[in-house]
C-alpha cells in the first residue's frame, strides 16, 4: 500500500510517500519546504504569509516527493492530509490541494489529527508495525501543545495531562524573544544553554519548577516565563554570560518538570513504552534525560524517540497516522467526499 501524506498545519509545506507491505514500513520520500527565514522578521509565524507560501510550494513539493519515491500519483492508494489542529489558513491550503488530487485521480482521502501524526512519528524509526508497545505514554511537546497522552492501542487515546497555559515550545520562543536571540527560539536557547553547561560554571540564577509537585499530570509554564522576565529586568544590560546562564536555568527548569510528570505517569499506568514527539522533542537534553529517567522505572518500559528528521512537522507521520485510521475504518471514504479543517481539533 502506498500512502501520500500532506502536511500544512503551520509554516512547513510537507509531502511524503509511505509504503506498507505485510506490516513492514518504508518511507519512500519525505520532502519539506520550510518558511522559517520568511517568518523570522515577525518573531513568529504570520498566518496569511504562511498560507500563500503553502499554495505556491505544494505543487513543487508534491512533484519532488513523487520523484524521490520513484512513483506516480496514479499508484497512490490513499491520501492522508492534516485537518487540524493548526492555523486555519494553512490547513485550508493543504486540504484543498489534497481534495483536488483525490477528486481528479479518484483516490480515497482521510483527514488526520496533527497530534496523532506526531505520536506516530515514533513508529517511523521502526521497520515493522507490530511492536508490542502498548499501553504507551507519549509526551507531546511543541510550540502549540504540551500533553501527556496514554495510548492503549492504535487510535485509542486519553489525555492524562496538559498545559494549563503556555505550551513549552511557546515558552522557549518567548524567552528567546526576551533575550533578543531571534526565532525560532527553542534551538537558540538550547545552544546558549549548552554553551554555559560546557564551562562547568556555578549556577547563580535559579528559576521555579511550576507544578512539579502537584498530584496531577498537568503543566504550567507561564510562571516560569514570568520569572525569566523579572530576572532580565534586574540587569541594565544582558551580557552574553548572563544570557547563557538564563538560557541554561530556564531549560533545566522546563525539562525537569516535563521529565518528572512523564515518569510519574509512566509508573502509575505501568506502560510498556514511553514516547516523545513534537518539535521540542529535538531538544538534546530532553531526549537524553528522558531516556535515562525511564531506566529508573521498575516496569522497564521501552523508550521510543523519533529520529531527528521526524521531530518537526512532516508528512510521513501524517501518512502513517492515515494508514492506521484507514485500517480502523476499513471501507474508508469515497474519493469524492472532501475533508474539512478543524483548527482546534484535539483527541
Amino acid at each position: 500500500m502506498l500512502i501520500l501524506g500532506i502536511e500544512t498545519s503551520c509554516d512547513d509545506t510537507a509531502v511524503a510517500v509511505l509504503q506498507i507491505i505485510s506490516g513492514k514500513l518504508k518511507v519512500k520520500s519525505s520532502v519539506i519546504s520550510s518558511q522559517v527565514k520568511l517568518h523570522a522578521k515577525y518573531g513568529g509565524v504570520f498566518p496569511s504569509l504562511a498560507a500563500r507560501e503553502h499554495e505556491k510550494n505544494l505543487p513543487k513539493v508534491l512533484k519532488l516527493s513523487l520523484k524521490e519515491a520513484e512513483t506516480k500519483i496514479e499508484d497512490i492508494d490513499l491520501i492522508a492530509v492534516t485537518r487540524g489542529p493548526g492555523l486555519e489558513p494553512s490547513l485550508w491550503r493543504g486540504i484543498n490541494f489534497a481534495n483536488d488530487l483525490a477528486k481528479k485521480f479518484k483516490k480515497p482521502i482521510l483527514g488526520v489529527n496533527h497530534l496523532e501524526g506526531h505520536i506516530y512519528s515514533n513508529w517511523l524509526s521502526l521497520t515493522e508495525l507490530d511492536y508490542k508497545l502498548f499501553p504507551a505514554l507519549c509526551l507531546i511537546v511543541s510550540g502549540g501543545h504540551t500533553e501527556l497522552v496514554l495510548m492503549k492501542s492504535h487510535g485509542k487515546y486519553k489525555i492524562i495531562g496538559e498545559t494549563l497555559d503556555d505550551a513549552v515550545g511557546e515558552a522557549f520562543d518567548k524567552v528567546a524573544r526576551m533575550l533578543g536571540l531571534g526565532y525560532p527560539g527553542g534551538p537558540l536557547v538550547a545552544l546558549r544553554a549548552d554553551k554555559f553547561r560546557s564551562k562547568s560554571v556555578k549556577v547563580e540564577i535559579k528559576f521555579p519548577r511550576p507544578m512539579i509537585h502537584s498530584k496531577d499530570f498537568n503543566f504550567s509554564f507561564s510562571g516560569l516565563k514570568t520569572a525569566v522576565l523579572y530576572k532580565t529586568r534586574e540587569f541594565t544590560k544582558l551580557s552574553p554570560k548572563i544570557t547563557d546562564q538564563i538560557c541554561y536555568e530556564f531549560q533545566e527548569a522546563a525539562i525537569d518538570v516535563l521529565i518528572s510528570k512523564t515518569i510519574k505517569a509512566a509508573g502509575k499506568y505501568k506502560v510498556k513504552s514511553v514516547m516523545l514527539s513534537g518539535g521540542v522533542s529535538a531538544n538534546k537534553l530532553l531526549r537524553e534525560k528522558l531516556s535515562e529517567s525511564v531506566k529508573s522505572l521498575e516496569s522497564s518500559p521501552a523508550t521510543v524517540i523519533p529520529e531527528m528528521a521526524y521531530t518537526t512537522d512532516n508528512a510521513a507521520m501524517i501518512a502513517l497516522a492515515g494508514y492506521f485510521n484507514w485500517e480502523e475504518i476499513k471501507i474508508g471514504f469515497p474519493s469524492w467526499k472532501p475533508t474539512k479543517p478543524n483548527a482546534s481539533l484535539n483527541f
